[in-house]
């Protein structure tokens, strides 16, 4: 800290002081006027990338020192964002494969890494945040015998939170790992579930293209020896970390809402299944309708720790594949305390666009981000964007009670003359204007970050956002691990000459437009300009 007399030459440079004046506010004739300069570190409320904050005023009591109580002018000056233009998250290799004539095009390692598909803010800690992995490394594969499903090149893979920390130097820190268990206490893996707890139909298939099974040292049989599956399993998507230290997490399987404690160890349980005794609560039926490895993608939780809010990715096959490629999406809010439920529906720019996080601003106003799923090497035309969205401009679904053609059905939710929301809209040529013509309105939403325009993002899957104060952001996206398929598993890389492997990478967008609004309760809030 450096202290002195305020200068005229430093009255210039810094900030406008009135110092020796006759009107008793001011001081009396001969206060000495002092500047000092604070060092601000990374993770600072004022500056988060650090600087300096510049404070004066009069010295009052005469001891050479600028006491709190005199402090009539402050300023700060920000240092540099080291990681404006991203910042990979610690990796590991964990495996490598060759050619073997079969499933695998050319040779891949596999990586950890996969810390992206949603990341939290640590409660206490704005230099720390969680990310989650996915059910692990996975790629399209059917063997045109036992029908489409995924090749699991690790099928005994836990997904798994990370804690991370930012680093003064630009770096990034992996503090801890919390592997995800069941009520037993014993790791989960990433394998689908039963066909009544939410199985998305998949048959898995090992590296070589065999089918999973039960028992691996015996060849797969439907009666005797049928497909390994796991109703614990997780294709985990969405994180949210409570004051308490627990997490929720959600997944595109059931979709499941997953409660587990600080250890990773599953405390409880929210999905659309009425005969699953593992439940708290349950949600509407019809999110058992959810796209196949487009469920739930994104969770988090009102600052009042009370209400849980989750975003389905895309629009879902209610009732049937037919009706899932539109605007048309869904989130589901789930108070804590009662179990009561709403939904809201979302509109997208794109049809079958992606919705890959949601983050709580306060209990109504929410940021969402809605990407593609084009790389920057195949299209310059990327859509990565993030948005400020309201549900008290929307209409909450489950409040519309039955009369005419609307009826709320128990299985398919709202129905329009026997329609769901879903065909209803898609054979509908005016789309969102029939809906608001029956007084159904969607989210409001601005946008508030295009990545695309910001930087050169190269990366396909932007999935994670960490809302670090009402200024700031943190981005990461889901690498897949590094692998990558087209016409076999291969490298995912974000090049076309195959020198730039993908890898979970942080970016932070720095001085967002902002504006407090009043009486406002959770006075974090981030707008557009």
């Amino acid at each position: 800290m450096k202290k002195k007399p305020l200068t005229l030459a430093l009255l210039a440079s810094t900030i406008l002081l009135t110092a020796c004046t006759d009107d008793g506010d001011n001081g009396q004739n001969g206060l000495n006027s002092l500047i000092q300069q604070k060092s601000l570190v990374l993770g600072n409320d004022d500056c988060w990338s650090g600087g300096t904050r510049i404070e004066s005023g009069l010295d009052k009591n005469q001891n050479g020192e600028l006491d709190t109580n005199e402090i009539q002018q402050s300023s700060t000056q920000c240092g540099p964002n080291l990681f404006a233009q991203g910042v990979a998250l610690p990796y590991q290799n964990l495996t490598s494969f060759k050619v073997n004539g079969t499933t695998i095009a050319s040779p891949f390692t596999l990586r950890q890494g996969g810390f992206g598909s949603d990341v939290a803010a640590h409660p206490t800690n704005n230099k720390q945040f969680y990310a989650i992995t996915d059910r692990g490394p996975n790629a399209d594969y059917n063997d045109g015998v036992n029908g489409a499903g995924k090749i699991f090149p690790m099928p005994d893979y836990v997904p798994k939170i990370g804690l991370f920390e930012v680093q003064d130097d630009g770096s990034i820190k992996l503090i801890k790992t919390i592997l995800l268990k069941d009520r037993d206490g014993s790791n989960i893996s990433g394998l689908p579930n039963t066909a009544a707890l939410g199985g998305t139909g998949e048959t898995p298939y090992d590296i070589n293209g065999n089918v999973i099974a039960k028992d691996p040292s015996k060849p797969y049989d439907p009666l005797t020896n049928p497909i390994k599956l796991d109703d614990y399993g997780l294709d985990s998507e969405g994180l949210a970390a409570l004051n308490d230290g627990t997490f929720w997490v959600s997944d595109e399987y059931g979709p499941h809402i997953v409660h587990y404690d600080a250890n990773g160890k599953e405390i409880g349980r929210i999905n659309p299944f009425v005969n699953d005794v593992r439940n708290t609560f349950t949600l509407p039926q019809e999110f058992s309708y959810r796209r196949a490895n487009r469920g739930m993608e994104g969770l988090t939780i009102t600052p009042d720790q009370k209400t849980l809010v989750g975003i389905m990715q895309s629009t879902m096959d209610l009732p049937t594949k037919a009706v899932n490629k539109s605007t048309l999406t869904r989130i589901v809010t789930i108070n804590l305390e009662t179990g009561k439920v709403a939904q809201y529906l979302y509109r997208q720019e794109i049809d079958a666009n992606s919705n890959s996080a949601i983050i709580a601003i306060n209990d109504h106003e929410f940021l969402v981000l809605e990407r593609d799923g084009k790389f920057l090497k195949d299209d310059p035309n990327i859509m990565k964007h993030v948005y400020r969205i309201d549900l008290n401009d929307a209409t909450n679904l489950e409040d519309i009670a039955t009369q005419g053609d609307l009826v709320q059905d128990p299985k398919l939710g709202l129905t329009i003359a026997g329609k769901t929301l879903e065909q209803y809209f898609i054979n509908n040529d005016k789309k969102w204007e029939a809906l608001q013509a029956l007084n159904i309105q969607p989210v409001s939403k601005t946008l508030v970050l295009d990545m695309g325009k910001r930087v050169s993002y190269a990366h396909d899957k932007m999935e994670g956002l960490w809302l670090i104060n009402r200024q700031t952001l943190g981005i990461v996206n889901d690498d897949d691990m590094g692998l990558w398929t087209t016409n076999g598993l291969e490298q995912k890389y974000l090049d076309n000459v195959g020198m730039r492997v993908d890898t979970p990478t942080l970016y932070i967008a720095d001085k967002l437009c902002t504006r407090q609004i009043s009486q406002n309760p959770y006075p974090i809030r981030l707008l557009p300009s």
